[in-house]
């Protein structure tokens, strides 16, 4: 029996109930990073770290600091915590385009409960 396709708007929500509870107090600097979704449910949002607190909307955030690129199943599967960004990284699974030092503040200085 196949899954039932995922949607945009789901893994936005998934993402957001992971990450907005994440204790981001050891960032003492703005970390915009646009999310893009390839493959089934693309579409493009944002996470942000802005006074210590992580939030994540479904919108383009065009002055943003980098890119994650990544398909809705690595996505997925970041939100679910069944791996960990870094692995994704290492592991070819996602791509991260833009400022290096504000892409390692998430894979060092971000915890997800």
């Amino acid at each position: 029996m196949a899954s039932k396709p995922v949607t945009y708007e789901q893994i936005v929500e998934k993402v957001r109930k992971t990450f907005e509870n994440a204790d981001a107090r050891e960032v003492f600097e703005h970390v915009a990073i646009e999310v893009d979704i390839v493959g089934e449910g693309a579409g493009a949002f944002y996470f942000e770290v802005a006074q210590r607190a992580c939030t994540v909307e479904p919108y383009n955030y065009y002055n943003h600091d980098g890119r994650i690129i990544a398909t809705a199943d690595v996505i997925l599967k970041l939100a679910a915590k069944k791996i960990k960004m870094r692995d994704a990284w290492q592991k070819g699974l996602l791509r991260y385009e833009g400022n290096e030092v504000k892409f390692q503040l998430l894979l060092d200085k971000i915890k997800v409960p």
